[in-house]
């Protein structure tokens, strides 16, 4: 198959490239760098020509929702109807679990309207909802730093490596379209503030970790639970200390 990795030079997306291409699939990984700007419309279809499956990984170049809104409408709208002229067959999304549930972070709004964008445009999609990356604990830690303690919410979580995030994409990519959600999330769930604190711990660092009941995720309001999977999720391999032992080795 020829597949068209939209945000393919990322972390995810060329993790994704070398698995479907080991497979022996043709791979085209997108990015403005690459000459293919779904912004512009710059070499979309050229790209597109003859490709059997779109997978868009492309992250808006900032968080706000002015500026998130205005990237997944545009990109959205420019992808899908390129897909719609060429026959694409299959589009997935990288997506958020809890997106639809944490109203007071605007870059969650605009992740959402990129969703109704894909189940209106007409092509077989699959939206692929992720917990946060394990990736991610350390940018929580930092930004919940305050001296030498740390605050952390004990909001619901189950993060996912990147490593296995891949691994789904790669996966659902080769499958029919769902033509709905499909949701992935790490092996262990806990507190957010349980995982924080393995990772101070882990790390050897002298920070006392403070857990508190203001379901905060950087600076927003949340749900409890809209971090974490609602139901059946597909499950990685990787747990978490297997994620700091080989963060610690690099």
């Amino acid at each position: 198959m020829k597949i068209v990795i939209i945000g393919g030079t990322g972390l995810i997306g060329s993790n994704v490239a070398q698995k479907l291409g080991r497979l022996g699939h043709t791979v085209v990984a997108g990015s403005p760098s690459t000459g293919i700007n779904t912004l512009t419309g710059e070499g979309v279809a050229e790209a597109l020509t003859g490709a059997d499956v779109v997978i868009d990984l492309a992250n808006a170049p900032a968080f706000d929702e002015a500026t998130a809104v205005s990237f997944f409408e545009t990109a959205g709208h420019n992808l899908l109807a390129a897909e719609k002229e060429a026959g694409t067959k299959h589009h997935l999304a990288l997506s958020i679990v809890g997106v639809d549930e944490m109203g007071e972070m605007g870059y969650m709004r605009a992740k959402k309207v990129q969703e109704d964008i894909i189940r209106e445009s007409g092509v077989p999609y699959t939206i692929i909802r992720s917990t946060q990356f394990q990736e991610f604990v350390p940018a929580i830690t930092g930004g919940s730093t305050q001296g030498n303690e740390v605050h952390v919410s004990k909001v619901a979580f189950q993060p996912i490596a990147a490593e296995d995030v891949a691994a789904f994409v790669a996966q659902f990519a080769l499958g029919v379209p769902a033509n709905g959600i499909e949701e992935i999330a790490g092996p262990d769930r806990g507190f957010m503030s349980t995982f924080v604190e393995t990772y101070v711990k882990e790390t050897g660092d002298t920070k006392v970790v403070i857990p508190n009941d203001r379901n905060e995720y950087f600076g927003a309001v949340i749900p409890q639970a809209a971090l974490a999977p609602k139901g059946e999720a597909h499950l990685g391999k990787i747990r978490f200390e297997q994620f700091i032992e080989s963060s610690l080795v690099k």
